[in-house]
């Protein structure tokens, strides 16, 4: 009987084993590295790096190109600078891109005014409140804004902020966006005239303590294209019945809209901005403007202005950092050297990409809360 053979798994052909690598994520990739030399050969084969690179960093053969090294030096150099963001990075990528693409249309002078990320020293880094895409943003203490929490964390905030800047529902106006939300049930019609509310809460100028919220509502008013031409009128002046959450009531009332008197023809839209501050999270406005015909002066109407909420995000008291953690973070897998037979460290480039322990990595740097 012939004596039987043992097949070596790194003794098969190169192709075959290429193929079974191509289906490993990439720490599984290293982790096979160790194994044997000639694993640890092939395990930096381009073409491996190449599908790696396009999944967690999203880049391109232009860029490769540009960057004048292999697609395994490529991704080790994208892992060092951002390889603790790994698990979030394309899904920020991917917005970030889209949102640049559309204020490209749309606001061009935005996009300009923005300038390429430069090298960020991890002494800055670990300074920022966000994660560092554009050179522009800058390291600040998050009570400057008093941890008010406007989102679960960063990923949903900024994903859910792209969403609403490329579908219109955040309207940009005189080369800004701004983050005004719309109540779908916030309207009121009467007659021919419909006036519905948007608000938004600007945390920059707000503060806990002392208290105060400071929020704008952007009002518009609109005929209806259908009504009749003797139907138009002009705005003479406003009345608003304000409420606070401790139940205080004010009246307010005064001539025109922020100064200006709108006529209003059938298909006219008037739209305008103002603002009002509160010692209290939360508030409701409501009232009504008051209307006379152009061709009767004395027809005189009011037109409901509909109730619209104005609430405070849920915010927390501010804290002194003192973890430092981020600071002297390295993207490295681990430090130590390995000098077994196979991997002495001879000609062995995987340095920052040493697999170890990757669930405890996983779980330490998750998106900073905002």
């Amino acid at each position: 009987m012939a004596a039987s053979t043992e097949l070596r798994m790194d003794e098969l052909p190169s192709d075959p084993l290429l193929h079974i690598l191509s289906y490993l994520a990439f720490r599984d990739l290293v982790r096979c590295s160790y194994v044997s030399r000639r694993l640890n050969d092939l395990s930096k084969h381009n073409p491996l790096w190449k599908s790696l690179c396009c999944k967690h960093w999203l880049l391109t053969d232009a860029d490769r190109l540009q960057s004048g090294v292999s697609w395994y030096c490529l991704f080790r150099q994208y892992y060092t600078d951002l390889g603790r963001y790994i698990q979030y990075y394309p899904v920020l990528k991917r917005a970030w891109e889209q949102l640049k693409a559309f204020l490209q249309q749309r606001c061009p002078r935005m996009i300009a005014s923005l300038k390429v990320k430069d090298e960020i020293s991890p002494a800055s880094e670990a300074k920022l409140t966000f994660y560092p895409l554009t050179k522009d943003q800058t390291a600040q203490d998050p009570s400057a804004i008093d941890m008010f929490i406007t989102g679960s964390c960063f990923l949903e905030w900024f994903t859910t902020y792209v969403h609403n800047v490329v579908t219109g529902e955040y309207p940009i106006i005189r080369d800004q966006i701004f983050r005004y939300v719309h109540d779908k049930g916030c309207v009121a019609t009467t007659g021919d005239i419909t006036v519905s509310v948007s608000t938004s809460f600007l945390p920059e100028l707000s503060s806990v303590h002392p208290p105060h919220f400071f929020f704008t509502y952007r009002i518009r008013i609109e005929m209806s294209s259908s009504a009749s031409p003797e139907a138009a009128c002009q705005l003479d002046s406003r009345y608003w019945k304000i409420t606070t959450s401790d139940g205080n009531v004010e009246e307010v009332q005064g001539p025109g809209v922020v100064g200006e008197f709108p006529v209003m023809t059938p298909g006219k839209v008037h739209e305008y901005a103002s603002c009002t501050t509160f010692s209290t999270p939360s508030e409701y406005m409501e009232g009504h403007y008051t209307f006379h015909r152009l061709a009767n002066k004395e027809e005189v109407f009011h037109v409901a202005i509909p109730r619209f909420h104005m609430v405070c995000p849920p915010f927390r008291e501010p804290v002194t950092r003192t973890q430092k953690a981020s600071a002297s973070y390295s993207a490295r897998f681990d430090d130590h050297d390995d000098d077994g037979e196979y991997c002495d460290g001879d000609g062995d480039d995987f340095g920052d990409l040493r697999g170890i322990n990757m669930a405890a990595l996983e779980g330490a740097w998750c998106p900073r809360h905002i």
